[in-house]
């Protein structure tokens, strides 16, 4: 049996001429993810509705709020414009809920439509009173009938289950996460997709300073920040011979600063070859050594693409809420290095001086290394499965 899923848009109903884009790319999003089930879309420029399997619907309504540019879902039943159809049919609903006292609450876009949403309201009020033993109840009842009266039917719904908000990922192009296997970066990208970027992750790997492990840890983060997307793929650097040199090059103190300046190089030559728009990263102000602002100051002067940080302001415990929200905390616990922890010195330098960046830069061939990293990076389609043979 098919039930019919109504969804409110989030604030994406904001757009005006350019509104029409922004559900379109919604409703690609929603296929996307719903690949696996039998479904069918209508969209309108305020509403959108999908015919679904009833035998699903618990899981389908899982994976729906997880995609952004969705406001709220409800389940609802659809009636002609007709105030004696609409009446039967709430009580019809009503008739299997134990409840008490009841509200009807009407939303009437129809202008059209005969009755005005007051009188809607005392009139499907006094139909049900007829029928049930029940009493309205305006301020505190134990349900709310929610109609809405549109152009072509009448649409009834008791619950409303909160979606994720944002706008639809893709609308605003593509963006580079530098994904590493800590707590950080996956909300970033958790939160970069929110406002409706298509994000990627970019992931440097060190073998044999890193595991097998570390690199399966961050293709399971890529999983999970694929459920709100359907569209994620994992770029991963070569990075252990630049990663040696910079060890055997470079004073013990500034090996993080100068390994995240190559990280950003590598990651704007990387980006401006496959048409990303931005370079996200986890940063959050003064969190380490390399995440001062004066250490900021000094990586950033490699780079003048676009930076974007979404956690840079949030405290460790605040990303942490998100982390466990989002299903990333779990697997960024896991203990297995990542290339930016395997040598990281006892006592970096938290206020880096650009000159001496320079100095220590130029006793190896860095563009080489910089270059071979960038034509060598492995593509994975996350959302194709395209993982298993890698690990």
């Amino acid at each position: 049996m098919k039930k019919l899923l109504l969804i409110k848009y989030g604030e994406l109903t904001t757009k005006k001429d350019n509104r029409n884009l922004f559900i379109n790319m919604l409703c690609t999003n929603i296929s996307k993810i719903l690949k696996d089930y039998d479904f069918k879309i209508i969209k309108t420029r305020v509403r959108m509705f999908i015919e679904i399997d009833e035998n699903k619907m618990d899981e389908i309504i899982l994976k729906l709020q997880k995609i952004f540019g969705i406001h709220s879902i409800v389940i609802c039943d659809k009636v002609n414009n007709n105030i004696d159809e609409i009446g039967e049919k709430i009580v019809s609903i009503l008739k299997n809920k134990d409840f008490k006292t009841f509200k009807i609450e009407t939303n009437r876009s129809n202008k059209n439509f005969y009755l005005t949403s007051p009188e809607v309201n005392r009139e499907l009020g006094g139909y049900v009173l007829k029928r049930m033993e029940k009493t309205v109840d305006v301020h505190h009842p134990d349900i709310f009938v929610n109609i809405e009266i549109r152009d072509d039917f009448t649409y009834i719904y008791l619950n409303e289950y909160k979606g994720a908000g944002g706008y639809p990922v893709g609308v605003q192009g593509k963006g580079l996460l530098m994904l590493s296997g800590g707590i950080d970066s996956p909300v970033a990208g958790f939160l970069a997709m929110k406002r409706g970027i298509n994000v990627s992750g970019l992931y440097f790997e060190s073998p044999p300073h890193t595991s097998n492990e570390a690199k399966e840890k961050v293709i399971n983060l890529g999983k999970i920040l694929n459920e709100y997307s359907g569209l994620f793929k994992l770029h991963i650097v070569p990075f252990t011979d630049l990663q040696e040199a910079i060890y055997r090059n470079v004073p013990d103190n500034y090996i993080i600063t100068i390994m995240r300046r190559m990280m950003y190089r590598i990651a704007e030559k990387y980006a401006k070859k496959n048409a990303f728009k931005a370079i996200i990263n986890g940063e959050s102000v003064g969190q380490v050594a390399s995440q001062t602002l004066s250490s900021m100051i000094c990586i950033n002067d490699v780079t003048s693409y676009p930076i974007i940080r979404p956690v840079c302001c949030m405290d460790k415990l605040e990303i942490i809420d998100i982390a466990k929200k989002i299903g990333t905390y779990e697997t960024s616990i896991l203990p297995y290095e990542d290339c930016c922890t395997v040598f990281v010195p006892k006592h970096p330098v938290i206020n880096p001086e650009l000159s001496k960046c320079l100095e220590y830069e130029k006793r190896f061939d860095y563009e080489t290394l910089v270059d071979e990293c960038v034509n060598n990076i492995q593509v994975i389609n996350i959302s194709k499965k395209e993982y298993n043979d890698i690990l």
